[in-house]
């Protein structure tokens, strides 16, 4: 049975030892919230250098409002910040573990020249793609955030392609009867790294996952694809910014045990309350699902003609 904690009556992270304590926890499986740095906690983690799977979904230092964090750093120190919890992400990994950043266009080279030259390797540069970008007059609207995919041993990490597969054009659109006579996986694939379709838009409106007084949510069906691919169940799964807690809610969900770490109180309590209480709103999103662009196309009858060529 989930046990929920309150948060500590302590303003200090960590106790006597200088062990950090989560100020929520939740059992079956384990589950916890850390208030404070990203930065402080994970240097002091009980489980640093043997973390699973690792996903990152960062402030993007655009001016938004985070509960009682900074968002508006001069670049500088914002540059700085993100290497420094890059690294503690880093060393929080187990030598078989993976890492996902969540970045939009204006940091994704940064992280991505800082992962390698601290040896990780790249497995995917992924896109996340949505339809209802911000709009403006200015340049093109945004309509993607990058989802980079990387880890620390190419050759032994946690890889899942059947628990993500999905169905292919060829099964989806064309009835292509070479798909379906395989041996395995009939008329399915894996995922190509452009991420769109149902579920995957921004999470505004009234979309029954929205968490409100949160920015920039993740859909569940992300993380899904993420923690399915990338790890195992009773695996460890951590978040250095929980946010409205999508990663710990379907880590959760998935029996996979989990951390997260925020910096504001309020946000935290919140996530929280989703986390423990409410828990996950489209379990098995992304699993047979069809991204196909096109309807199916209709067998074709009669004479060929050009337009058939």
């Amino acid at each position: 049975m989930s046990v929920h904690m309150t948060a500590s009556s302590s303003p200090n992270l960590f106790d006597s030892a200088g062990c950090v304590q989560p100020t929520y926890q939740a059992t079956d499986p384990d589950t916890r919230l850390y208030l404070g740095d990203c930065r402080d906690v994970l240097s002091r983690l009980p489980e640093r250098g043997s973390v699973d799977l690792i996903f990152a979904d960062p402030p993007f230092n655009w001016d938004v409002q985070y509960g009682e964090w900074n968002d508006d750093m001069p670049r500088e120190e914002y540059e700085s910040f993100t290497r420094e919890w890059l690294d503690g992400c880093i060393e929080a990994l187990a030598p078989h573990g993976s890492l996902w950043v969540n970045i939009p266009d204006d940091s994704a080279a940064e992280i991505v020249l800082h992962l390698k030259s601290r040896g990780l390797t790249m497995v995917n540069w992924c896109i996340w793609h949505f339809r209802f970008g911000q709009c403006r007059q200015t340049a093109f609207i945004t309509s993607k955030v990058h989802a980079l995919y990387f880890c620390k041993d190419p050759a032994n990490r946690t890889w899942n392609p059947d628990e993500i597969l999905e169905l292919s054009d060829r099964a989806s659109v064309y009835g292509d009867p070479r798909t379906m006579a395989k041996e395995t996986n009939k008329g399915m694939r894996v995922p190509m790294d452009v991420w769109y379709g149902k579920y995957w838009g921004r999470i505004q409106g009234n979309n029954k996952e929205r968490r409100h007084n949160h920015q920039n949510q993740i859909p569940e069906v992300y993380l899904e694809r993420v923690i399915r691919a990338c790890s195992n169940e009773g695996d460890l799964v951590l978040d250095p910014f929980a946010g409205s807690g999508t990663t710990c809610t379907v880590a959760r969900t998935l029996d996979r045990r989990s951390i997260c770490i925020e910096y504001s109180s309020t946000i935290a309590e919140s996530a929280w309350e989703r986390i423990e209480r409410i828990g996950m709103v489209r379990r098995d999103g992304v699993k047979g699902t069809s991204s196909a662009i096109v309807s199916p196309r209709r067998p074709r009858v009669g004479k060929k003609t050009a337009e058939d060529s």
